[in-house]
């Protein structure tokens, strides 16, 4: 399953997913950036809790990229907890 979080105004929509587990036990979700362009998108795939980049593709800058980690980085424990919870309830 996958949660809308927020939608930018230069299109790049924020997603997350549900909590999986790896083959030791360890949990872990993905925070997916991506923005529309004419030939596809420009994406990137974070997974937490290790705040690697899983995935790096378009024309997002170095700048962009390092406000999407200050994002999951600030934003981890609420994407796991709002994971838990089966996603974020609007009104």
């Amino acid at each position: 399953m996958v949660y809308e979080y927020v939608k930018y105004p230069d299109e790049t929509l924020v997603t997350f997913s549900n909590i999986r587990k790896k083959d030791n036990g360890d949990e872990y979700i993905r925070v997916c950036f991506e923005r529309p362009t004419d030939h596809g998108f420009d994406t990137v795939v974070f997974e937490l809790p290790s705040y690697n980049i899983l995935e790096r593709a378009g024309h997002y800058s170095d700048e962009e990229v390092a406000f999407f980690k200050q994002v999951v980085e600030h934003g981890a424990a609420y994407f796991f907890e709002k994971a838990r919870e089966g996603g974020i309830q609007s009104a």
